[in-house]
């Protein structure tokens, strides 16, 4: 049952699960009741979110500043809480339908890019 990396706010596949905004705001006047039912989220994980000062560098971000929000982004996700957050993603891959995401449009330039990668190297199943 692979994880799903999508575009949140955007219709669900059949199928997809539970739904985990992996974004560091939830989205802007969208009451908090109605995250799920217009497919954002059903949980919260801010802390798989790029920290603000590093999503204020990745917006727009040329190829080396794309490549330095890379790594920056990655030493965030490699302290201890973040890896056994994705330690524990990477598990629950094996078991149980489930979607990570965020709302930029276009992955290759964002973080789920990235944190798909992250999941793939901690051993999830991704779709």
């Amino acid at each position: 049952m692979p994880i799903r990396i999508v575009r949140l706010g955007f219709p669900r596949f059949a199928g997809e699960g539970l739904r985990l905004g992996a974004v560091r705001r939830p989205p802007r006047g969208v009451p908090k009741s109605e995250f799920a039912k217009r497919d954002y989220y059903d949980v919260w994980l801010p802390n798989l979110a790029p920290s603000a000062e590093l999503v204020k560098e990745a917006l727009n971000a040329a190829d080396e500043a794309w490549n330095a929000f890379r790594r920056k982004y990655r030493a965030e996700m490699s302290n201890p809480d973040a890896a056994r957050l994705l330690d524990l993603l990477a598990a629950m891959s094996h078991q149980a339908s489930f979607s990570v995401g965020c709302y930029c449009e276009d992955e290759k330039r964002r973080h789920r890019s990235v944190l798909r990668e992250l999941l793939a190297e901690h051993g999830a199943e991704t779709a």
